[in-house]
């Protein structure tokens, strides 16, 4: 594997980052990166909404908070958000038939590849087995 010229940062990994105690391993982790190193995926943001809208009924205005932040996140990463083009399509499509996995993570692991990125998140299981850098911020492993 070559070396990797930046980082997808999983939901978990971006998430952790809003709670009022936060992993430390992980915001070292973060804090260490260029401005430039850390991408997201277009399936981020989408998890990040899916959050939002459960959490809507039980409480509107925590819901409403999250909307708040989910824009912030798609300020600061503006030109870092990665779609899911053709390419990813494919790399996901042989990835997924290799074995089965959650779809997300799979799509996730073909993206970091796509793109020479290693996949930042705490599921290392789920993509174990595909040929991709990961990093569990939470173990301080980089």
């Amino acid at each position: 594997m070559s070396e990797v010229s930046g980082y997808l940062l999983d939901t978990n990994v971006t998430s952790e980052t809003r709670k009022s105690r936060a992993d430390r391993n992980v915001l070292a982790f973060l804090e260490a990166l260029n401005e430039s190193d850390p991408w997201i995926s277009v399936l981020t943001i989408g998890e990040l909404w899916k959050g939002v809208a459960m959490r809507q009924r039980r409480d509107p205005d925590a819901a409403m908070r999250i909307g708040i932040w989910i824009e912030e996140i798609k300020q600061d990463f503006a030109d870092r958000i990665l779609p899911i083009d053709t390419r990813v399509a494919r790399l996901w499509g042989t990835l997924s038939a290799e074995r089965t996995r959650p779809a997300v993570d799979t799509m996730l692991a073909a993206t970091a590849i796509a793109h020479n990125l290693a996949l930042v998140t705490r599921n290392t299981k789920d993509v174990q087995g595909i040929n991709v850098a990961t990093i569990n911020p939470w173990m301080n492993q980089r």
